[in-house]
């Protein structure tokens, strides 16, 4: 069996495009690799506005979709990684994602990063178990 055997995409119009050549997930074994979302309307592709508070519900909702796509739920969601352009943002970004995560909170990283996709402000990315 080849390693392209055991591994499978995902994709859902809930959640954008992929804006490159990757998967918004893959599923390999029992983990589901959710490619960093950014603060793009799934229906339109475009960015979000608002605040840093509105962004980073776009993007968790993005990654819930996808997570969605693949038959979990946040409540799977072991690890994240989150980017932000300004550290400045840390606190408004963790106080959205904690509306999100309950009970067992995923591990997490959370890094400054010269830039990002289109200029936007937050990108978070997951690790979830599917089984």
């Amino acid at each position: 069996m080849s390693d392209k055997e055991i591994l499978t995409s995902i994709a859902t119009p809930a959640a954008p495009a992929a804006i490159g050549p990757y998967s918004q997930a893959v599923v390999a074994g029992n983990l589901l690799f959710v490619s960093g979302q950014i603060p793009l309307e799934p229906e339109s592709g475009e960015l979000v506005g608002g605040d840093i508070e509105d962004q980073t519900r776009r993007v968790l909702d993005n990654l819930r979709a996808i997570i969605q796509a693949a038959g979990a739920d946040m409540d799977r969601v072991v690890k994240t990684t989150i980017f932000l352009a300004d550290m400045n943002d840390f606190a408004a970004v963790n106080g959205v994602y904690a509306e999100y995560f309950e009970a067992t909170l995923p591990a997490r990283a959370t890094v400054q990063v010269a830039g990002l996709p289109k200029g936007v402000p937050v990108e978070i990315e997951a690790v979830v178990l599917l089984k």
